[in-house]
């Protein structure tokens, strides 16, 4: 039963895959498009689209998506899957993440000062806020840069190998749950 819930779920974005496919603006790259692993959720795209997202949520601002999509087309991954990954970067995630980047960076700056909240002169005037801020990202530069670079490298390995292993692990449990029923069938 969820099986087919599932498919029919699936189906209902059929229309809008047709939709956006026949856009002028996207026909040219209609080709590119094509590739099943865009659209369908099997094991490899769904992986490498975990481990695109994943990557693609670090990156600062509005380009999360189009990192993820240009990310998805690259490495032939479902890129409505990778878009929907992306999102676990947001307002209440992104400062504890930035955070631990910053820290994994520290590992190859030894030098560098803990992570600490700044101090930015609220009832100042905005440029002397704004320079106050600029100060402080300047100072947390070169180990939340590597960080960044590390902590998306590791958190999408982490993601394809979850997916992996998940997969698999459904994979297995239906195969058990089958060759019971066809043996219990067989007996009865």
């Amino acid at each position: 039963m969820p099986r087919r819930l599932f498919s029919r779920l699936i189906a209902g974005f059929r229309p809008a895959i047709d939709a956006i496919t026949t856009h002028p603006l996207v026909r040219r790259h209609v080709p590119a498009l094509a590739d099943p692993n865009l659209w369908h959720v099997n094991r490899r795209s769904a992986a490498r689209a975990v481990a695109v997202g994943l990557f693609c949520g670090l990156i600062p601002g509005p380009l999360q998506a189009a990192g993820a999509i240009a990310g998805s087309l690259g490495l032939r991954a479902n890129f409505p899957l990778a878009v929907a990954t992306t999102f676990y970067t947001n307002p209440f995630t992104i400062v504890p993440l930035y955070v631990v980047a910053y820290e994994y960076g520290r590992l190859f700056f030894p030098g560098s000062p803990p992570a600490v909240a700044v101090a930015l002169p609220w009832a100042a005037g905005a440029t002397e806020w704004l320079a106050a801020l600029l100060a402080w990202m300047a100072e947390l530069g070169p180990p939340l840069a590597v960080g960044l670079v590390l902590l998306a490298v590791t958190l999408a390995a982490t993601g394809w190998g979850a997916v992996r292993l998940a997969w698999r692990w459904h994979t297995v449990r239906a195969w058990r749950r089958r060759s019971r029923v066809r043996a219990a069938s067989a007996r009865a």
